[in-house]
């Protein structure tokens, strides 16, 4: 690959969802309750007063949707199952109308020849689940492996790729540590437990996975960010290596060395999760890859009244920022993968998401012209061309999102999508950032 910004012949390029955000029927055919359903539907979580209860009503309008991929000319679809449509209770009877819907849509994307990949947990836990505990509750690992085996016996004739975790680190703080996201809890210990209960998982659903014939492919996807120091001192950048073990490799030792990094562990002192015996044998099974969730670097400073990692994140005053208040910064993309490849060894990698949110607004002439989204992807895309042309095993590139959807615990207020929703008649319109990417896609290179 010799001209820079062109991609391999079998490179994938892709957009991302996430059912709680855009499937909407909340309470449709069976399906049970989420703690994110909960959650929005508690007065004073979401900053709109917003829920998921219709978000995209993607679980309806799902052929138009598939037809919109397809004029876009991706080859793969990345999105999750919502844990409560298939087991409503998070175990025991199978709801066979929830499990058809995934079916269906499966079988379309195979027709349309786009590959889907799956995600089994994308943080909408059964609220069932949630009340003996949630991810504080060993035992849930345990169901969550039972709920892979329900997925891979259904699915797995025709799905190749599987993602059995979005972001464990997001699930643990913000949703058990700082109470940001369902289930809305403010416990460090708490954290730090589901954290390991999340990684567990995954170590028991990896081989039901992998078993379910179709040589399938099994990863984990991790929010991943370089930490930078924001100084040259020799505190600042001790404090860059206690928040590169609270955000990266307290995720990505256990997972590629097989063990939890002594320093965090000495760090988190009587915090620290309990751990059984053969847990990280589990844990560590090699993955067949990685997925990377990319949006931004952190740079920090020393802060002796900053927390469990005694750090403050410092503000990069001549940085462009993105409407979620992150700093746009592309070489932490190369940065990162680089840094895979050289300290993990990192098997095939996907990057299966990366984006940005801005004000879109309809023109008059009925386009959304998103000048700065499409200048933020094709940055990101050089930088991605880049670590492939330095020998990084990058094989996949999942645009988040697909389309503006329920946006957390910022409901409707942040459009991330490449196409424009609007909300009240469900219209769906290509930004100018959808037709350039499918530009992209079409000469496989950054145009």
């Amino acid at each position: 690959m010799s001209e820079a910004g062109r991609f391999p012949d079998d490179f994938l390029w892709g957009v991302a969802t996430s059912a709680y955000q855009i499937e909407g029927a909340w309470k449709e055919d069976g399906k049970g309750p989420s703690i994110w359903d909960t959650f929005s539907h508690t007065a004073g979580k979401i900053v709109d007063g917003s829920t998921g209860d219709v978000a995209c009503d993607h679980y309806h309008l799902w052929r138009q949707d598939i037809e919109l991929m397809k004029d876009l000319g991706v080859q793969g679809y990345r999105f999750s199952v919502s844990w409560p449509r298939v087991l409503p209770d998070g175990f025991g009877p199978v709801n066979e109308k929830g499990l058809d819907f995934y079916d269906r849509l499966v079988d379309g994307l195979k027709e349309a020849g786009i590959e889907p990949f799956v995600t089994l947990y994308h943080w909408d836990l059964p609220q069932s689940l949630q009340d003996i505990g949630g991810w504080t509750n060993r035992s849930v690992a345990y169901y969550f492996a039972d709920y892979a085996t329900v997925l891979s016996r259904r699915l797995g004739d025709r799905v190749r790729f599987w993602m059995t975790h979005n972001e464990p680190w997001v699930v643990a703080w913000i949703g058990y540590g700082w109470g940001h996201h369902a289930p809305g809890l403010t416990s460090a210990r708490a954290a730090l437990q589901v954290s390991h209960h999340l990684l567990l998982s995954h170590g028991l659903a990896f081989p039901v996975l992998k078993d379910s014939g179709n040589q399938s492919k099994v990863g984990i996807v991790l929010n991943l960010s370089p930490v930078y120091p924001a100084t040259e001192s020799e505190q600042d950048q001790e404090a860059a290596r206690r928040q590169d073990g609270f955000l990266n490799r307290w995720y990505l030792d256990p997972i590629f060395v097989g063990a939890y990094p002594a320093d965090m562990w000495s760090l988190f002192g009587n915090l620290v999760p309990k751990v059984e015996a053969g847990d990280l044998s589990l844990i560590s099974k090699p993955v067949d890859f990685l997925g990377v969730n990319y949006y931004s670097r952190s740079v920090v400073a020393d802060d002796p009244a900053g927390g469990l990692t005694k750090t403050r994140s410092v503000r990069v005053p001549e940085s462009e920022y993105t409407e979620m208040d992150w700093e746009i910064y592309p070489q932490g993309l190369y940065d990162l993968l680089m840094r895979l490849h050289r300290d993990y060894r990192a098997p095939t990698l996907y990057i299966t998401e990366n984006g940005a949110a801005f004000k879109d607004e309809v023109a008059e002439d009925g386009s959304v012209r998103d000048e700065r989204r499409l200048r933020f992807l094709r940055e990101h895309f050089v930088q991605a061309s880049r670590a492939i042309q330095d020998k990084v095993r990058l094989k996949g590139y999942f645009v988040w999102s697909l389309m503006d959807n329920f946006e957390w615990a910022f409901g409707y207020t942040k459009r991330f999508g490449i196409v424009y929703v609007d909300f009240s008649t469900q219209k769906r319109i290509l930004k100018e950032s959808a037709k350039w990417f499918r530009q992209v896609i079409k000469e496989n290179r950054v145009v």
